[in-house]
C-alpha cells in the first residue's frame, strides 16, 4: 500500500485535474483482469488493485470488467474480477457477487483524483442480455442499487459509489438495453454526482448488439474496438481495401455523432489492444498508434481520445503499466496534440461533380468531408463502409485549394448534465441587412427554412455569406447544430473569402 499513496502523493503534488468528458485527449483503460499474470509468472509485474494506477494522469477512466452474467444465484449478477479478495473470494450469503469492499477506498482515491470509475457489464464470454425492455428496466434498479447512487446490503465495493455505467455488450441482441440506460437516466436525474454512459461497440458498422441502442438513446462516449475485426488497427495504413474499410468506418462514427446520435457531444474513442498479448489482433506500437491517434484527432471533431482494452477478458491497464508504460506514451501523445478546441481542416480536395466517373484514389470534397474512391467510383460519396468511398477527414467549406476554403473552431466546456457538454459560442457581430445584390453574395438567395439545402449550398443570412457542411433544412445559419460555415460579410469580394479573420465559433 506504501507504493499506492506515495502515487497519489506525487499526483496531487503536480496537481488534479476533474475529469472533461468534452476534451480530446482523455485515455481510458479497463482494469479487472489479470492478463499478465495469465502469460507471465513473475509476480512483482502482476496486475496491482486499483488505487495503484492512479498516481498520475496518464489514465481519466477506469471501466472495472465485468459484471459477467446478470441473472445469477439468488437473481442477482455475478462479478468476475481477478483482484477483489485475495484472502478468501468471500461473496455475499446466497449469491456469487464477491465482497470487495477492501477495493473501496481506492476507488475513491481514484475519484479524488479526477478518474472515473464505471461499471462495466458483458465482455466477451458474458452470459447477458434481456428478454423484454420492463426486465432492462428492473436491471437498472439492481446495477444503481448496487455500484451506483442506491443501496444494498450486497454492494461488492461496500460504500464506493461508481461514476457509470459501461456497455460491453457482444451478443444476444439489443433487446432491453435503451429502456436499461432510460432508467439509469432517470434514477440518475436527481443525484447529487453526474453519472456517465458508455458502450463498447465493434469497429463494424452497425454493431450488432448496440447499433440500435446507441441511436435510441444518449451515450457519454463509445470506445470503438478497432481490433480483432476486419476493420481494426493493422489495416489502417495498408494501400488495400481494407484500409478504406477501417477508414470508412472511422468516419462513418464521426458522422453519426454528429448527425444520428440523440447526443450530439457524444465522444468516440479508438480502442487499441495494449499489448501484442492482449488481443488476437489489431496490437499497434506506441509510435505508430500515436500517430494514428493524432491523425484521428486532428480529422474528426467528435474524437474523444484512445481506449485501451483486451477483448478476452485479460486487463489491458496491466498489459499497459508493463508495456512501457503504453498508457502513458498515448496520454502524452494526445496532450501535445491538444486537449480542447477543433479547427475543421478546409475542404482542399475538388468538390464532387455529379456524373463523373472517379477512378480509385481520387479526393472529392462533399457535405462536410474529404473522400477517396477506394476504386472506380461513379456513385454519390457518402459515409458507408460497403461503399465506393472511404471518408478521410471532416473538413470546412465547398472544395477547392486551401486558400479559398474556410474553416472554424469548436470550443466547449465540460456538462453538468448527464447528456451534454456545454457549448462556448464566440462570433463577430454583423447587422442584418436585405438581400445584397453585389459581392460575394451576388445572385445569391436569402436563406429559408423552408428550403433543403444540400452539402455546399450557398445563401445569405443578416448580411454574411453561408456556406452548407451538408444537407439540412429549417437548421439556421450560425445556430447550434453547425450546419453552416460563415465565409464573411457580403461586402467581401470573393476572391477574400476565407482570409477573413471573422471565424464563426460553434459546437457540432
Amino acid at each position: 500500500m506504501a507504493s499506492l499513496f506515495v502515487l497519489f502523493a506525487l499526483g496531487l503534488l503536480i496537481g488534479t485535474r476533474a475529469y472533461d468528458g468534452s476534451r480530446y485527449d482523455n485515455v481510458v483503460a479497463y482494469w479487472g483482469q489479470n492478463s499478465y499474470g495469465a502469460t507471465h509468472t513473475d509476480v512483482v509485474n502482476y496486475q496491482q488493485r486499483i488505487g495503484y494506477y492512479c498516481g498520475d494522469d496518464a489514465v481519466d477512466v477506469f471501466p472495472v470488467a465485468f459484471v459477467d452474467v446478470f441473472f445469477s444465484t439468488g437473481g442477482l449478477p455475478s462479478l468476475n474480477l481477478a483482484t477483489c479478495n485475495p484472502t478468501d473470494n468471500a461473496t455475499f450469503s446466497g449469491t456469487l457477487l464477491p465482497d470487495c469492499s477492501a477495493l473501496a477506498s481506492d476507488i475513491e482515491t481514484c475519484q479524488a483524483a479526477g478518474k472515473l470509475v464505471t461499471i462495466s457489464l458483458g465482455g466477451a464470454n458474458g452470459g447477458v442480455g434481456f428478454s423484454s425492455d420492463a426486465q432492462g428496466t428492473a436491471f437498472a434498479q439492481t446495477i444503481w442499487d448496487l455500484f451506483l447512487g442506491g443501496s444494498s446490503s450486497t454492494r461488492p465495493f461496500g460504500s464506493a459509489v461508481l461514476d457509470g455505467v459501461d456497455l460491453d455488450i457482444e451478443g444476444g441482441g439489443g433487446t432491453g438495453y435503451a429502456a436499461f440506460v432510460t432508467e439509469i437516466r432517470s434514477l440518475a436525474s436527481g443525484a447529487s454526482k453526474q453519472y456517465y454512459i458508455t458502450g463498447a461497440p465493434q469497429c463494424v458498422f452497425p454493431d450488432a448488439s448496440l447499433g440500435s441502442v446507441i441511436n435510441t438513446v444518449a451515450f457519454d462516449a463509445i470506445y470503438v474496438q478497432f481490433y480483432n475485426n476486419p476493420c481494426g488497427l493493422p489495416y489502417f495504413e495498408t494501400t488495400s481495401f481494407c484500409r478504406h474499410y477501417t477508414d470508412a468506418n472511422v468516419s462513418f462514427r464521426d458522422n453519426w455523432a454528429r448527425t444520428t446520435s440523440p447526443n450530439p457531444n457524444v465522444k468516440v474513442f479508438l480502442g487499441a489492444p495494449a499489448a501484442s498479448l492482449a488481443a488476437g489482433t489489431g496490437y499497434q506500437d506506441l509510435a505508430t498508434l500515436s500517430s494514428y491517434a493524432v491523425q484521428m484527432r486532428h480529422s474528426f471533431p467528435s474524437f474523444g481520445g484512445v481506449m485501451l482494452w483486451d477483448e478476452v477478458l485479460f486487463d489491458p491497464l496491466s498489459q499497459a503499466y508493463v508495456n512501457d508504460r503504453y498508457d502513458l506514451g498515448i496520454k502524452n501523445a494526445l496532450v501535445a496534440a491538444g486537449g480542447t478546441g477543433f479547427t475543421f481542416p478546409a475542404c482542399t480536395a475538388p468538390a464532387y461533380v455529379a456524373g463523373t466517373a472517379y477512378s480509385g484514389g481520387s479526393q472529392v470534397s462533399y457535405d462536410g468531408y474529404i473522400y477517396e474512391a477506394k476504386y472506380y467510383a461513379d456513385d454519390v460519396p457518402s459515409n458507408d463502409p460497403n461503399g465506393d468511398w472511404s471518408a478521410i477527414s471532416a473538413c470546412a467549406g465547398t472544395g477547392g485549394s486551401s486558400s479559398s476554403s474556410s474553416s472554424k473552431t469548436t470550443t466547449s466546456t465540460s456538462a453538468t448534465s448527464t447528456t451534454h457538454t456545454t457549448t462556448t459560442v464566440t462570433s463577430t457581430t454583423s447587422s442584418a441587412s436585405s438581400s445584397p445584390t453585389s459581392g460575394s453574395c451576388a445572385g445569391l438567395a436569402a436563406w429559408s427554412s423552408s428550403v433543403a439545402y444540400p452539402g455546399g449550398s450557398q445563401v445569405t443570412y443578416n448580411g454574411d455569406l453561408w456556406t452548407s457542411l451538408y444537407w439540412s433544412q429549417a437548421s439556421t445559419p450560425g445556430g447550434s447544430a453547425g450546419v453552416w460555415v460563415d465565409d464573411g460579410p457580403c461586402t467581401v469580394s470573393r476572391r477574400d473569402v476565407g482570409r477573413s479573420s471573422n471565424s464563426r465559433f460553434f459546437r457540432l
